[in-house]
């Protein structure tokens, strides 16, 4: 076993059907990686059924095997995004008082474990799918697998973090505007988005009911194929589901934007690598056609900036009236403006949204399909919180118009960024092309000669540092930026021993405080207030090089006897200085002084 490893659906099920190794071993396997990898982010997970269910299930495929049945998933472990329904597990769609049992699981999890798969549990998501990049659940912020100090990309974060460790061979997902695209690509991974009605949506939480896809994310182009080949179908529960021809294209013609209609936010990085991956595909023999973007554009303008932000509200609109504080403040403000709409607004877009289809899909006369990034840059957690909107529409440039044009599409790897998070490219055709992408897709990954994606350091992302802040960086202080900039997890408030003293230090600026131990037997001190945050080492470190003097880091004794790195000063920091200790902490002198 190794959570450094990703594992292979087609292989296990190749394996568990010859009886080279039993569907029982596989999920022994996974419940090892699972373990290892929660020390580092269990937040991936909203629930996971015990491990004695799960062994039973697998002894149950086993017996199907043995029996002579034919499980083309036969004993693959899987997971599902928390917006759709497994049964036994609740579905929360990442808001703990929308929680729900469902009777039955979705058609396409049915389809699955009916196929063999075993369902290892529900991933976290952006709340109610909305968001493109993972931060957005109360259940904490899955990190990119690579780089934790990354978002995962959303909404489906959770699925694509524990594919990309290791913990199961597929997940799904959901796309409404990208949610299985962008967390594939920053992760390394296949994000297959089937044309829309391909995959049945009854048992699934509604974004915007007319666009959402369940999709898969995969290790391979192969693995996505073998779920597409199961989960593919028609369901008259389903009120759109629809029966789509199949529509062969060569992939000869490649449309890409015209250099001018590539946004890149600054990342000239992302930049290299898209030329480089447009490189490969002429090399391969495909011809690059630059194609107007314009009505691509403007369509994707209409799902945020137009009347679909109606549809989501409609999806919440019981919450939004009975629990809006239960709502991520983000999420809040993106549906609640839809409460601002009219009917006329959504006629409007919908006439527009025909017109801009019309030129759409003159594009397909003059190209087999489109290659895009799938997206213009990443982001640090700490940026996208600083900017939650402005950064998630940039997430969104080269993903939004997909579903509104009714497109199928793939996100691939295409890359490595110096940071280590994954760039990649997203092949896109009109609906009905799902197999063409997915020949088009395994033709580009056969050719491209990627490197492998970056090992794990599991080691080097267990090691963090508990810091005890006393002033300035207490929550809403004026330095406390050094510390979300930093991605530093806030673990309580409490109080130091009682023997300490707090001084408001001379002609400091900001105000600073000054922590000076009593010292051995003087009874003098009291207990202080502070809040202790977790930063990984090298967060740390950076930090404590910022520290100024008179301040410095050491180790500061906590009330109930434990001892955490904090901040402490020099004798020196208390000349001049008021002695403030009566007070209890910073924030009451703070208070004092207004």
């Amino acid at each position: 076993m190794s959570a450094l490893t990703r594992l292979d659906a087609t292989a296990i099920a190749a394996d568990v059907t010859s009886g080279r190794r039993s569907a029982v071993t596989v999920i022994q396997d996974v419940l090892a990686r699972i373990a290892l990898y929660d020390a580092i982010q269990p937040q991936a997970w909203i629930a996971r059924f015990d491990a004695q269910t799960l062994l039973a299930t697998a002894h149950a495929v086993d017996a199907r095997i043995a029996a002579g049945k034919h499980l083309p998933l036969a004993g693959v472990p899987f997971a599902v995004k928390d917006n759709i329904d497994v049964a036994g597990i609740d579905t929360t769609a990442g808001c703990p008082s929308f929680a729900y049992r469902p009777d039955a699981p979705a058609t396409v999890v049915a389809r699955l474990i009916a196929a063999g798969a075993i369902c290892i549990g529900k991933t976290n998501l952006d709340q109610f799918a909305t968001g493109l990049n993972g931060t957005r659940s109360p259940y904490g912020a899955p990190t990119n697998v690579y780089n934790r100090a990354y978002v995962s990309g959303g909404s489906s974060s959770g699925s694509a973090v524990v594919v990309a460790a290791g913990l199961v061979a597929f997940a799904l997902g959901t796309d409404t505007a990208g949610s299985g695209r962008v967390p594939a690509a920053f992760n390394h991974l296949i994000g297959f988005k089937p044309s829309r009605g391909r995959w049945s949506s009854t048992g699934l939480v509604p974004a915007c009911r007319t666009l959402d896809c369940i999709t898969v994310l995969a290790a391979s182009v192969a693995d996505a194929r073998i779920v597409d080949d199961v989960a593919a179908g028609f369901d008259p529960s389903d009120p759109f589901s629809v029966t789509l021809p199949d529509r062969p294209r060569p992939a000869q013609r490649l449309g890409v934007p015209l250099p001018h209609q590539r946004p890149w936010f600054g990342d000239l990085e992302s930049e290299r690598l898209y030329d480089r991956a447009l490189d490969r595909l002429a090399s391969a023999g495909a011809e690059i056609v630059a194609i107007d973007m314009t009505p691509l554009n403007e369509t994707a303008q209409l799902l945020y900036g137009g009347p679909w932000v109606a549809e989501r509200t409609a999806a919440l609109e019981a919450v939004l009236a009975a629990n809006p504080d239960d709502l991520d403040p983000v999420v809040r403000e993106v549906v609640a403006g839809g409460l601002e709409l009219r009917a006329v607004d959504l006629f409007n877009g919908i006439y527009r949204l025909a017109e801009l289809r019309r030129a759409a899909d003159a594009l397909w006369e003059t190209i087999d399909l489109i290659v895009l990034p799938t997206t213009g840059t990443t982001y640090r957690i700490a940026e996208m919180r600083a900017a939650p909107i402005a950064l998630n529409s940039n997430l969104g440039a080269y993903t939004n118009f997909v579903n509104l044009l009714d497109m199928a599409a793939i996100a691939v790897p295409a890359g490595t960024r110096h940071n280590r998070t994954g760039f990649g490219i997203t092949l896109i055709g009109p609906a009905g092309t799902d197999h063409a992408l997915l020949a088009a897709s395994d033709a580009y990954l056969g050719g491209a000669d990627l490197a492998a994606p970056p090992p794990l350091d599991l080691e080097g992302l267990m090691q963090t540092v508990k810091l005890a802040v006393v002033g300035a960086h207490l929550k809403d202080m004026p330095l406390h930026w050094q510390l979300t900039s930093r991605e530093a997890v806030f673990v309580e408030a409490t109080h130091t021993a009682p023997s300490y003293r707090l001084y408001a230090m001379a002609d400091s600026v900001p105000p600073k405080p000054a922590l000076v131990h009593t010292g051995s037997g003087d009874e003098s001190g009291a207990a202080i207030a502070v809040e202790i945050y977790e930063l990984d080492v090298a967060a740390f470190g950076s930090f404590v090089v910022d520290v100024p003097p008179p301040l410095a880091i050491g180790t500061v004794t906590l009330a109930d006897g434990n001892t955490v790195k904090g901040f402490v000063a020099e004798a020196r920091a208390t000349a001049g200085a008021e002695d403030i200790t009566g007070l209890g902490g910073w924030r009451a002198y703070v208070t004092r002084g207004r």
